[in-house]
């Protein structure tokens, strides 16, 4: 229980550090709660042979869930901006293939990958997109409609509480979303089908 405390208490610290530095690019002040993390892993594809995409992934609370719910860690391909953040993702997670680049660059990254991933599963997204511009929110949506399979899902959270979702998902499906009351701050996760 020390352990887990200590733990969370650096990756807090690490998130702030982060985000003082660069709040576009980190997007929150604290990793995401176990609450919001378990939200978003429970739309994992049901074929345990499917990639799945986490952008954004900070310092792993979301990759953790994935884990534990059942996501074999070759299977998951992180792409993550900050080199740190990444390099800690690296130790955490040593099976799974973590990238250092930017999302918005994902169909490049994964065509250089050593694996060449051509589709995924689902996407599992932290990254903060009502900070961006509406049209660079479009162009990272359609590279995610493009890597996911047919029916895959993408999982957007957002700190906007309100129903509506950014104009970008609107060639997806919406099939649910949930505010997670109990994260800091609350959050909304949006789940959408290609």
């Amino acid at each position: 229980m020390a352990k887990r405390l200590i733990a969370t208490l650096n990756d807090s610290t690490l998130f702030l550090r982060e985000w003082l530095a660069n709040p576009q690019r980190t997007g929150a002040v604290t990793p995401s709660s176990p609450r919001l993390a378990a939200a978003m892993a429970r739309w994992l594809p049901s074929d345990p042979e499917s990639y799945v995409l986490e952008l954004g992934p900070g310092t792993g609370a979301v990759t953790q869930a994935l884990i534990q719910r059942g996501l074999r860690e070759d299977r998951l391909v992180a792409i993550e901006n900050n080199p740190k953040l990444a390099r800690l993702l690296r130790k955490r997670f040593p099976d799974a293939h973590i990238i250092t680049g930017d999302a918005w660059h994902l169909d490049v990254l994964l065509r250089e990958h050593a694996e060449s991933i051509e589709s995924v599963g689902a996407v599992i997204s932290s990254l903060p997109l009502l900070n961006f511009p509406p049209d660079k929110a479009d162009a990272l949506a359609e590279k995610i409609r493009a890597i996911l399979d047919h029916g895959g899902k993408w999982v957007q959270y957002s700190y906007h509480l309100g129903n509506g979702h950014h104009k970008s998902a609107t060639r997806f499906q919406r099939l649910a979303s949930k505010i997670i009351w109990l994260n800091i701050p609350p959050a909304r996760v949006n789940v959408y089908q290609k």
